[in-house]
């Protein structure tokens, strides 16, 4: 006789190794490409092959999937930012790898999840956007060191271009690559009048290959 176990439709049908992963992967999906008003939670479930009643063990609710997505897309880059900073006092080349892992977890991320950013019901999750704003102020303040101490209107640049992978992902969706996150990593640094050498260009890629991975 069979015993009861994991509330199941069928086998897993998402990539993941656990539950939460395969939500989150489904839920992506769903959002990215039919809106997140009509996507519902037992739509979710189906997706992922298991009960709705099994997913609300993992997520309360819709909006909880939402900040979880969306911090996927930020919540490791501020992690190696913090470590970065803490490793360098060379703010050039602490912008130059801040960008570079940051573009790379942009381009990494399932389904492009930087397109949530401009879903209406993100406004409401405020946690995601204070952690988005901290990681922007890591970005300013790196710029405005770079610059020789000067808070200027470029100084907000480098985070925005860093930003723009998620619309080139729209356009070319085999977008990837860590040729792409440095191509993005030498603009930040441009679009400031900072020369980007050899030299600094190798310090930055040292401390995204020292710090990437690295748990926080």
């Amino acid at each position: 006789m069979s015993r009861p176990g994991r509330p199941r439709h069928r086998d897993a049908l998402r990539p993941g190794s656990t539950a939460v992963e395969q939500i989150l992967d489904a839920a992506g999906e769903l959002f990215v490409t039919q809106g997140f008003t009509v996507t519902s939670t037992r739509s979710i479930a189906e997706a992922v092959g298991i009960r709705q009643a099994s997913l609300y063990h993992h997520f309360p609710n819709k909006e909880a999937i939402l900040e979880a997505l969306l911090d996927a897309t930020v919540v490791p880059s501020l992690e190696f930012a913090r470590r970065v900073t803490r490793s360098v006092d060379d703010p050039k080349a602490a912008l130059w790898a801040v960008t570079a892992g940051d573009a790379a977890n942009l381009l990494s991320v399932p389904w492009n999840l930087g397109r949530l950013y401009l879903l209406p019901e993100v406004d409401g999750i405020e946690g995601f956007h204070r952690r988005r704003r901290e990681l922007h102020a890591v970005y300013r303040e790196l710029a405005v060191d770079a610059v020789g101490g000067r808070d200027e209107f470029r100084c907000g640049l480098p985070v925005r271009l860093t930003e723009t992978v998620i619309a080139q992902r729209v356009d070319d969706p085999d977008i990837t690559g860590d040729e792409v996150a440095e191509a993005i990593a030498d603009a930040a640094l441009r679009v400031l009048e900072v020369d980007v050498d050899d030299a600094l260009r190798a310090e930055g890629r040292a401390l995204v290959k020292q710090h990437l991975a690295e748990p926080d």
